[in-house]
């Protein structure tokens, strides 16, 4: 990461609530060309938090989503902490108190684009995170009750980009709300949420992330992952906040999106 953090641009994608287990169906039936290019595959990992606001808490503080294996596991970004065990040498170390502030202090142009209510800016909770970032927009549009809500998104990124200075790198974070509930308008005819309109939730962002992708300025490292599960009647529960095991297991992924890299 010494050698990404100030030649790269970094673009990182939180698929809100997206489970490990549909997301990797999805993955190894060929369905997500968009999200995961070239054949790319789901990396099986652990969340920092059960809910929204403690999991980006946590990875905006270098905390990203734990590789189910043991470790100790060597981390991309890490804020200047003594004793760290998972600061290692090709982690780039920050001296701030999160990821947002520190990548600024490299000559960063950060930007947030939100999409559930703790990005919304309605309330001194729902401002908190967004307050760490340069920049940041939400919108009615942008959230979980709009089926356009990603293509608003990325319209609103597509803007943002396009008045930013070429010579300055820009971290450019997206929370992305369709897989949030409610998610059956995803898929025609269905009443209520349950893992099949949580699939074409996954599917509908999958039809558009590709856009999004190809805004970023090359190179740029992309960062995508879910911040929890969510729970549709498993052993009982509905929802998450949770410490369930459809709740904890997320995807994730990270690649470089080369100059002429083809998506």
């Amino acid at each position: 990461m010494n050698d990404v953090v100030g030649t790269h641009d970094i673009l990182l994608v939180t698929l809100d609530t997206l489970r490990y287990d549909i997301a990797a169906e999805l993955a190894d039936a060929g369905r997500l060309p968009g999200l995961l290019p070239d054949g790319r595959r789901w990396e099986r990992r652990h969340s920092p938090g059960s809910f929204t606001y403690a999991a980006h808490a946590a990875m905006f503080a270098g905390f990203l989503p734990t590789p189910v294996t043991p470790g100790p596991h060597p981390r991309l970004f890490a804020a200047t902490f003594p004793g760290s065990e998972t600061t290692a040498p090709g982690t780039w170390v920050f001296d701030a108190a999160d990821l947002p502030t520190g990548l600024a202090r490299a000559g960063y142009h950060t930007v947030c684009i939100g999409g559930v209510g703790f990005f919304n800016k309605l309330t001194p909770l729902g401002s908190a995170l967004p307050a760490l970032f340069a920049e940041s927009h939400w919108a009615p549009e942008f959230g979980v009750t709009n089926p356009g809500s990603l293509e608003r998104q990325i319209d609103r990124a597509e803007a943002v980009l396009a008045g930013r200075e070429r010579d300055r790198p820009v971290f450019l974070f997206v929370n992305v709300s369709a897989l949030h509930q409610p998610n059956h308008f995803y898929l025609p005819g269905a009443a209520e949420d349950g893992p099949h309109t949580h699939a074409a939730a996954l599917e509908y962002v999958d039809r558009h992330i590709g856009r999004l992708y190809a805004l970023m300025r090359r190179p740029c490292l992309v960062i995508v992952c879910s911040d929890h599960g969510t729970a549709y009647g498993e052993d009982g529960h509905v929802g998450h906040r949770i410490g369930h095991e459809v709740v904890w297991t997320v995807p994730y992924a990270e690649f470089i999106l080369e100059q002429h890299a083809g998506l």
